[in-house]
């Protein structure tokens, strides 16, 4: 698509039907870019990646996605070669992707693993308690939250905010996943059969998942008592799963 430049002639209507075409055209260019530079980032290219990634903030300055991206990428380069200069760039680059999308999950993600990495672990979770506060209808900040507790193995505080994030959204499959793996670690498999049931249900597409529940349920098979009835012949009671949805 080819976006022509409005002439002095044009009428103000005309002027105003130009300047929505050039935004859609900005719009489509900045898409395009990302993709390119997402499609080199999954290849390890990582500083071509970032070069897409500046011309989408250059066709766009507003977007969020494309600092987050070019941050995951400069984030991801001063890792692999010991650059403490890419690193330093990427925390400017999360903290103005939150400039312009408050609420962005994957930025919030990324910037909390840069500050732990740089032996920050108080200001990744100042960072996340601050963004539960802001956002109290959100879930996602409780999951994130939770991924950092479990991280630090205060495996009570993680259940408890991902009982939180359910309960604002009984439906996010992230939060029945680890809030099954965390019941799971404990030795509730029933409940944590049950909270897998509930994730796959929502999201068919967690292979992982699937697995633990076949893994969880002949385990379950495997360990369940004979019992003989009496003047009978021994049989073995197939256990049912608690599935609680």
């Amino acid at each position: 698509m080819i976006c022509p430049l409005p002439t002095k002639t044009f009428s103000a209507g005309l002027l105003a039907i130009c300047a929505f075409a050039l935004a859609g055209c900005s719009n489509m260019t900045t898409q395009a870019l990302n993709s390119n530079g997402v499609r080199l980032y999954q290849n390890g290219n990582y500083v071509q990646a970032a070069e897409q990634f500046q011309k989408a903030i250059a066709s766009n300055p507003n977007s969020g996605n494309s600092y987050y991206n070019l941050a995951s990428a400069m984030h991801k380069n001063g890792k692999l070669y010991n650059r403490p200069e890419d690193l330093k760039q990427a925390e400017q680059l999360y903290n103005q992707c939150l400039e312009y999308d408050p609420d962005h999950a994957e930025c919030y993600r990324g910037l909390t693993v840069l500050l732990s990495e740089t032996n920050r672990k108080d200001a990744s979770f100042r960072l996340l308690e601050g963004w539960a506060s802001r956002s109290p209808k959100l879930a996602e900040p409780r999951i994130e939250l939770a991924r950092l507790l479990e991280e630090t193995e205060n495996f009570p505080q993680a259940s408890a905010r991902l009982v939180e994030a359910l309960a604002i959204d009984p439906h996010n499959s992230r939060a029945l996943t680890a809030l099954g793996r965390l019941r799971e670690r404990s030795g509730d498999t029933r409940q944590a059969l049950a909270d897998y049931q509930r994730s796959l249900a929502i999201n068919r597409f967690q292979p992982e998942i699937s697995a633990r529940i076949a893994s969880l349920q002949a385990a379950t098979i495997a360990t369940t008592p004979i019992i003989t009835p009496p003047n009978q012949t021994r049989t073995v009671q197939q256990w049912q799963p608690n599935v609680r949805y």
